[in-house]
């Protein structure tokens, strides 16, 4: 397994998921970090740990063409693709790798939460492991971590790095990877905690307000054909099939796949 993290800044929060990939058992030659064009510190960070992975480019290529980069360059089997804002605890990885593997699915992501660091991480981690070992959420994954097998670069090619469809290219990939035929989930076999797009909101805050959205959604539209009742179909059977998931989760282990900490409460999605 690789694992490829594309960072902008925020080094407090790489090094934060670098440590915890490393308290898992995840070796530093496993990591591969592209480095958009950071200026706090981050390169710095790299050069000192030389076992991981490293690629610095002089401008910010965006998410596509991060993800692109580091997933050429792994040479593993399984890629994960990830946010740095996010801490991994031991088992996640592993039962990724488990739940795909014996259930034959092709881009598979973690069940998380979001939000407020304030519990108990490895503790509640082991708890919804092995509670929700054998909950799936089919045909979605998340682009705060997704783990791709080999065989979806081959065929269907790597992430867009169209900059248009600024935080739509984990959207857009899952799209042409249903169109071929692979299959995706979100599995409790795994459980991570993701302290919520702090890089884009940190973009965002930078611009003084300018930027409101880092892609263009009507163009990401446009460009995925997505017509205005082809997304009032889907928005209506998303819907229903994400309130299915909520009240089957909530009535078996009361609580979901998809968590959100705030106020020192939980919130289920």
């Amino acid at each position: 397994m690789a694992i490829v993290i594309p960072v902008f800044n925020q080094l407090n929060y790489t090094r934060g998921c670098i440590e915890s990939l490393r308290a898992g058992g995840i070796a530093d030659a496993q990591i591969i970090v592209i480095n958009n064009a950071s200026t706090d510190g981050t390169l710095e960070y790299l050069n000192a740990n030389p076992q991981i992975q490293a690629a610095h480019n002089a401008a910010n290529l965006g998410c596509g063409g991060a993800w692109t980069q580091g997933s050429k360059l792994s040479k593993s089997p399984w890629t994960v693709v990830m946010n740095n804002d996010v801490l991994v605890p031991r088992g996640c990885m592993e039962g990724l790798v488990d739940f795909a593997t014996k259930e034959n699915f092709d881009i598979v992501s973690p069940a998380m939460c979001e939000g407020e660091m304030d519990y108990d991480l490895a503790s509640h981690a082991t708890e919804v492991m092995k509670q929700m070992k054998d909950v799936v959420r089919s045909d979605i994954a998340y682009g705060v971590c997704f783990m791709v097998h080999r065989r979806v670069f081959e065929v269907i090619g790597y992430f867009d790095n169209d900059p248009k469809l600024g935080g739509y290219e984990d959207d857009e990939y899952f799209r042409r990877a249903r169109k071929a035929g692979f299959r995706l989930a979100v599995t409790g076999r795994a459980f991570l905690h993701h302290f919520g797009s702090i890089t884009q909101k940190s973009i965002k805050a930078d611009s003084g307000g300018k930027i409101k959205s880092l892609g263009d959604r009507e163009y990401y539209r446009r460009k995925t054909g997505q017509t205005w009742l082809k997304r009032k179909i889907a928005q209506v059977r998303n819907g229903m099939r994400e309130a299915q998931w909520q009240r089957s989760e909530l009535s078996r282990f009361g609580r979901t796949l998809h968590q959100k900490r705030e106020d020192g409460q939980w919130k289920s999605f």
